[in-house]
């Protein structure tokens, strides 16, 4: 282990490389590193081609994190997760200035450990039937994870084979192949003299493990971004990555290059197990002063997130995920409305606790346990979590969920699917939540009924998703119940006269109009239940909802 400037790291990295970077969001990236690669590009034009691999996003939407491959020439290829935080490299996708893959975060966690292994790559249905299934010729919207036409070009020609659908035992399955990898990005808290490297001070361990190996066993180098160089650690617990994967260590040279996340420079609630009943309730205190003002107008965001509590109450699961987003206020709420019994994840690796929001997705305060996030996959494909509550934002007749591109070119949205694919296809069930329309979207509660006082410019449900997130009829065909939630109505994947599943009204919001205020606000027709009920009463009353 040599210990180095973060000009020095910047110089190592050559023309051509794959270069994977760890991090989620704001946390465990090596700023310091990336920066100066880029200040050396700026300066040289040198490195130039990168391929850059990452699983989860990486970045703040503006200059930080795997923002800083942004550059025309300098990034050849972009194979990453989730895409939302880089708005840079979306960029250079949307102007087709790079190739751009988006593969499931978990595949290219379980990746690293194939590589690392020596294994020829990722055999799972992970992906199956989305736009990461590589099947073309059956429908056009099966590109082989591609996010803009320079990937499909390559896919063509055959420079660019990132997934496979293969035929195993008679049954089938997307093979992911494994690659070589010339640099691992890492970033720890200290290393020893022996670059044996900890993580005491990080919210989680991300899989910096299983990517040290990889790079290592491809003969490729790791550069690890640490705070301080220690001569010996205090615990063994403490180390998570051996001195003989790291080839380089680079102490950070700012304190803005290490912050715990990008929005926080450190919170101790983050490295803090969970301390026992009555710190679980101080906890839930502090929760509910993030809540909505429970004597305030009720908004179709919480009345939302109320019908999804419900599903926490109806379902008792044990273990549950929520997405980023409007999804995340949903523990929160359920605690207020006094449920428990339940233990909220996260990708990234907590288990237990309160997850955190924003820039700092990813950590949960006071969790119970946290594993790397390669084992979290391994637990959640396994089909370990009982409810997953996720976001929503395009849906269509047939129960098919968008969250990943929206439109083409230059004006194209990438926001990429994360870990979506991953629990969407394992969970036991899921719950999408989201409004009916959006744009301008004002709703009023009166006596406990819902009244739209404007209605939204843009209606969520349309004829077909411009891309394949999750497939509705392939998910319910593995006899998972799927609910989609919006502040007016409630849907479901139910069977039709000729048993195929399709997207089905099943709840309607006390005071609308079915047709005016539901049916007129699809754009595509949708069946509604001979049994269609009204949403529960509690959901449009002030005050604070219990259950």
């Amino acid at each position: 282990m040599k210990v180095i400037t973060t000009a020095q790291a910047a110089a190592l990295v050559q023309s051509g490389w794959t270069v994977a970077s760890a991090g989620f969001v704001g946390a465990g990236h090596a700023e310091g590193v990336t920066e100066a690669l880029e200040q050396r590009f700026l300066r040289e034009a040198l490195p130039r081609d990168l391929t850059l691999v990452y699983s989860a996003g990486q970045g703040d939407r503006g200059a930080r994190g795997v923002n800083h491959f942004g550059n025309v020439g300098m990034t050849r290829a972009v194979v990453g997760g989730h895409w939302r935080s880089a708005t840079r490299l979306a960029t250079l996708a949307m102007t087709e200035q790079c190739e751009g893959f988006n593969l499931p975060q978990g595949v290219l966690t379980h990746l690293y450990r194939a590589i690392a292994g020596g294994k020829p790559g990722v055999l799972t249905k992970i992906g199956l039937h989305t736009f990461v299934d590589p099947r073309v010729e059956k429908d056009a919207r099966y590109h082989g994870g591609a996010v803009n036409q320079r990937a499909r070009d390559a896919i063509a020609a055959g420079t660019a084979n990132w997934v496979e659908a293969v035929d195993f035992r008679g049954d089938e399955y997307l093979f992911y192949p494994s690659f070589r990898i010339d640099c691992a990005l890492i970033r720890c808290t200290a290393s020893d003299t022996r670059g044996n490297l900890s993580t005491h001070r990080e919210a989680f361990h991300h899989e910096l493990l299983a990517m040290a190996q990889a790079a290592h066993n491809s003969g490729g180098i790791v550069i690890a971004q640490v705070e301080s160089v220690v001569d010996y650690h205090e615990t063994l617990q403490a180390i998570h990555v051996p001195g003989i994967l790291v080839d380089y260590v680079v102490v950070s040279e700012q304190p803005g290059h290490h912050l715990m996340t990008f929005a926080e420079a450190y919170n101790e609630a983050y490295v803090r197990p969970w301390r026992g009943e009555a710190a679980e309730a101080a906890e839930r205190a502090k929760e509910a002063e993030v809540l909505p003002d429970a004597s305030a107008q009720l908004d179709a965001r919480t009345i939302v997130q109320r019908r999804a509590v419900m599903e926490l109450a109806a379902r008792k699961p044990r273990v549950v995920n929520l997405g980023v987003g409007m999804p995340a206020a949903v523990g929160a709420l359920a605690h207020q409305a006094g449920l428990g019994g339940f233990t909220l994840t996260v990708e990234a690796g907590p288990i237990g606790g309160t997850p955190a929001d924003g820039l700092s997705f990813g950590a949960s305060a006071y969790p119970e346990a946290v594993v790397d996030q390669p084992a979290q996959f391994d637990f959640y494909e396994g089909g370990g979590i009982d409810l997953a509550i996720l976001g929503l934002a395009e849906l269509d007749g047939h129960g098919n969920v968008n969250v990943s591109k929206f439109g083409e070119g230059e004006g194209a949205l990438i926001a990429g699917v994360g870990g979506f694919i991953n629990i969407t296809q394992s969970a036991r069930a899921v719950v999408f939540m989201g409004t009916l329309t959006a744009g301008g979207l004002e709703v009023r509660v009166e006596q406990d009924q819902l009244r739209i006082a404007r209605e939204g410019r843009v209606k969520k449900i349309v004829p077909e998703v411009s891309h394949l997130s999750f497939n509705g009829p392939y998910v319910a065909s593995l006899g998972v119940p799927v609910l989609y939630i919006t502040e007016r109505a409630v849907f479901e994947m139910r069977a039709d006269a000729q048993g195929d599943a399709r997207l089905t009204l099943v709840e309607i919001a006390p005071g609308v109009d079915l047709q005016r205020d539901v049916l007129d606000q699809c754009a595509t027709p949708v069946a509604v239940a001979d049994d269609l009920r009204l949403m529960d009463a509690r959901l449009f009353r002030p005050g604070v909802m219990k259950l």
